[in-house]
């Protein structure tokens, strides 16, 4: 006898940190100014990790993460600084360059059908992007359910900002929660206000 019961859904997340000015990562993807950033909690990080099954990013990302891998801390060189455990979907027109790394599925699809995807592989559990123009693109599908954001008391003039429309945009977030225990990075989870 087969279930009548749908699917759980997966929320669909977009999470960074960003500077004081408004960059996710520096030139070049540079990502080590965060490692001064005070440190949450590795319960507070655990607790982030957990519902996540799927984390989809960019090519660019993946690429300045390998090239960094001797200069990262785990901080920045592994999801949630080494305590989250799922699937990596990278989204690039050049998948077969990646087939080598068995930790990551390299895919050339759209925003769209990788979350058709990641619905299908997460299994009820949370899908974050953690790529600027990723995340965009998402919005732009109204995919995205919430904004998980962390802000660093950093300037860094230049890099990745985390949100660029030419012409501009505006998206208007309502705050769902403070997120406990990351006070000192200003850790806020917004929802987009549709309609």
């Amino acid at each position: 006898m087969m279930s009548s019961e749908a699917p759980v859904r997966s929320k669909v997340t977009w999470g960074f940190t960003v500077s004081l000015d408004g960059f996710i990562t520096g030139p070049d993807h540079d990502m080590s100014w965060m490692e001064t950033l005070p440190r949450m909690d590795g319960d507070v990080v655990a607790k982030l990790a957990e519902p996540v099954g799927v984390i989809i990013s960019g090519r660019r990302g993946y690429d300045a993460a390998r090239a960094q891998a001797a200069e990262r801390d785990e901080l920045t060189a592994e999801a949630y600084g080494g305590a989250w455990s799922g699937t990596e979907l990278i989204l690039t027109h050049r998948p077969l360059e990646l087939a080598d790394d068995p930790q990551v599925t390299a895919l050339d699809v759209d925003i769209v059908e990788a979350v058709g995807r990641a619905q299908q592989i997460a299994d009820g559990r949370d899908i974050q992007i953690i790529s600027a123009d990723i995340g965009r693109q998402a919005l732009e599908h109204d995919l995205i359910d919430e904004l998980q954001i962390f802000s660093a008391p950093v300037f860094l003039g230049d890099g990745t900002r985390a949100f660029a429309v030419p012409g501009g945009r505006v998206v208007r977030w309502e705050l769902v929660e403070r997120i406990p225990g990351a006070e000192a990075a200003l850790g806020r989870v917004y929802r987009p206000l549709r309609g």
